[in-house]
C-alpha cells in the first residue's frame, strides 16, 4: 500500500477542499493519504511517504512564502520520490490559462523554484465574497471587475473542474 502525503497551503480553505477530494480518490484506489497544512506543520517529515503532492493557492498573484520554504527545505527528498504540484487560482477559470503550460502563476512558481515537479496541475479556484475580510473582498471585486469575473458581493462561485481533480488524483496514484 502506497503512502502519499498531500501538503497544502490554503488562504480561504478551497485548496484544502481540493486536497480532501484528492485524498478520497487516492484512498478509493487502495492507497493511504495524509493531508497536512504546510502552515501548521512546516517541519513535517516527508521521508516516510512514498509520494508527495504539494498544493498551493494564489492570493494577489503569489503563492505564499512558506510554500517556497517548504519546497526548499525538502527539495532533495522530493526529487528522490514521485511527486506532484498543483496551483489553485481563479485566473484558471479562463480556458487559455487553465493548463500548467499556460497558467501564469504555475509558470512563475516553476521559475522561482529550483524544484521541478514530476506531475503538474492547475485548478480554477472559488470566489466566496462573504468569506473574505472587508479589504480582501473589495480588492478581489476590483480584480474580478478588471478580468470580467463576478463582482456581486453575495456571489459564491466554484470554478473548479472536479473531474480534472479526479483525473489528477488518478495520475498521482499511477506515478
Amino acid at each position: 500500500m502506497t503512502r502519499i502525503l498531500i501538503a497544502y497551503s490554503s488562504t480561504d480553505g478551497h485548496t484544502l477542499e481540493i486536497c480532501l477530494r484528492l485524498q478520497e480518490i487516492i484512498v478509493r484506489q487502495a492507497h493511504l493519504a495524509k493531508v497536512v497544512s504546510i502552515a501548521d506543520e512546516p517541519d513535517i517529515d516527508i521521508m516516510p511517504y512514498d509520494k508527495v503532492v504539494i498544493g498551493a493557492s494564489i492570493r494577489y498573484g503569489k503563492h505564499r512564502t512558506h510554500v517556497y520554504e517548504f519546497v526548499r527545505l525538502n527539495e532533495k527528498i522530493l526529487d528522490s520520490k514521485p511527486n506532484a504540484f498543483f496551483s489553485v487560482n481563479v485566473v484558471a477559470r479562463k480556458p487559455e490559462k487553465s493548463r500548467p503550460e499556460t497558467n501564469p502563476y504555475l509558470k512563475k512558481f516553476l521559475k522561482q523554484s529550483s524544484w521541478q515537479p514530476k506531475a503538474l496541475a492547475v485548478f480554477a479556484g472559488k470566489i466566496d465574497y462573504k468569506k473574505y475580510r472587508f479589504w480582501d473582498r473589495q480588492m478581489i471585486r476590483i480584480i474580478m471587475w478588471m478580468t470580467k469575473g463576478p463582482t456581486d458581493p453575495n456571489t459564491i462561485v466554484d470554478f473548479t473542474d472536479w473531474k480534472q481533480v479526479e483525473n489528477f488524483g488518478l495520475t498521482v496514484c499511477n506515478m
